[in-house]
């Protein structure tokens, strides 16, 4: 019975979704873009920010929470200034692609006729081109290996899958639909060579995106008038850190449901520290001054997993979440191999 208000209460979820874009659609764009079209929005941001709290689990939440508490508000707080993806100052195509480019977590890439499948969005030649379904079988290998051991440096390889796979899903969705080429969403982060690199480039392209443009450049523009184009650049990299450990914090609470301990927002703090630093460092130094990949690339990625371990997980460890989640992963399965069996037999 739970399981089953569970998907009542997600699937009207998402009929609020398809209701509320549809009033951003056809009734805020006729509204002059800037403050006007930004209140016109604010009933659509409080539905977004409050949307997980329909559902119960883990999943569920994380879904509802990454989507659109997060970058579907991201995206219409561009789209209140003709900017970002949803903008109508991009070529009008019609309301089911507005929908899915501002409702899933997908960034269209222009289409060049030198681009090759096996090179990503940074240019980086893929080392392990795992395709969607490799994904898929490490994650319920990985799975089944964290439930025995319970390791933290398993989690951090299912997390990674997972988020890649979810998105991997919304991707195939739009691909069937439109003829169009999305950016993956990660860029094989386990061979980042520094913090910069890990958090600009190779993890989460679409929360980078949003970042980037709804906080990096409006504090880089606004603190370059007082302290210049050197260092405007590092006030808005410790921006970025900050709202994203407080969009953390709340996507937290929406699992949860229990009051923040704010761990999840100084790691980000933390880390936006850090990658200050070594701008610094790098600038002082220069490129002559670069460590080896084969030395940086270990004391990054275990940098991100050890400060992960300390303040990243445990408010997931503590209340479950893990163990609620693979419930969630372990029923879904259930479901679609019962929905198979009725179609086979």
């Amino acid at each position: 019975m739970e399981d089953n208000n569970e998907a009542i209460n997600f699937t009207k979820a998402w009929l609020k979704v398809i209701a509320s874009l549809s009033y951003c659609y056809f009734i805020s764009s006729k509204f002059p873009k800037g403050i006007y079209r930004f209140f016109s929005l604010l009933p659509i941001f409080y539905l977004f920010t409050l949307l997980p709290l329909h559902v119960t689990r883990p999943i569920p939440s994380i879904v509802l929470g990454g989507f659109f508490t997060w970058l579907a508000n991201f995206k219409l707080l561009l789209y209140s200034f003709d900017l970002g993806p949803s903008s109508t100052s991009y070529p009008q195509g019609s309301f089911l692609k507005f929908f899915f480019i501002t409702a899933f977590p997908i960034e269209i890439k222009e289409k060049r006729p030198d681009v090759r499948s096996l090179t990503s969005k940074t240019g980086h030649k893929k080392v392990i081109p795992l395709n969607y379904w490799s994904k898929v079988t490490l994650f319920v290998l990985l799975e089944i290996v964290y439930n025995t051991t319970k390791s933290m440096v398993v989690l951090c390889g299912l997390m990674y899958l997972f988020i890649d796979i979810l998105f991997g899903i919304c991707d195939l969705i739009v691909k069937s639909i439109f003829d169009v080429e999305l950016y993956p969403p990660s860029d094989e982060p386990y061979l980042s060579t520094s913090l910069q690199d890990f958090w600009g480039k190779r993890w989460n392209h679409m929360i980078s995106s949003a970042l980037r443009h709804t906080i990096y450049k409006p504090t880089k523009s606004t603190f370059e008038k007082f302290v210049g184009h050197k260092c405007a650049p590092l006030f808005g990299v410790v921006s970025c850190f900050i709202v994203s450990g407080l969009m953390h914090e709340l996507i937290y609470y929406h699992m949860t449901r229990v009051s923040p301990t704010w761990e999840v927002t100084w790691f980000f703090v933390l880390h936006g520290c850090c990658v200050v630093l070594e701008m610094l460092v790098k600038r002082a130094l220069g490129p002559k001054w670069r460590l080896h990949w084969a030395f940086s690339a270990p004391l990054t990625v275990g940098f991100v997993m050890v400060t992960g371990f300390w303040l990243f997980f445990p408010q997931i460890m503590r209340n479950d979440v893990d163990k609620r989640a693979t419930e969630d992963i372990m029923g879904l399965v259930k479901y679609i191999e019962g929905a198979i069996y009725k179609i086979v037999y």
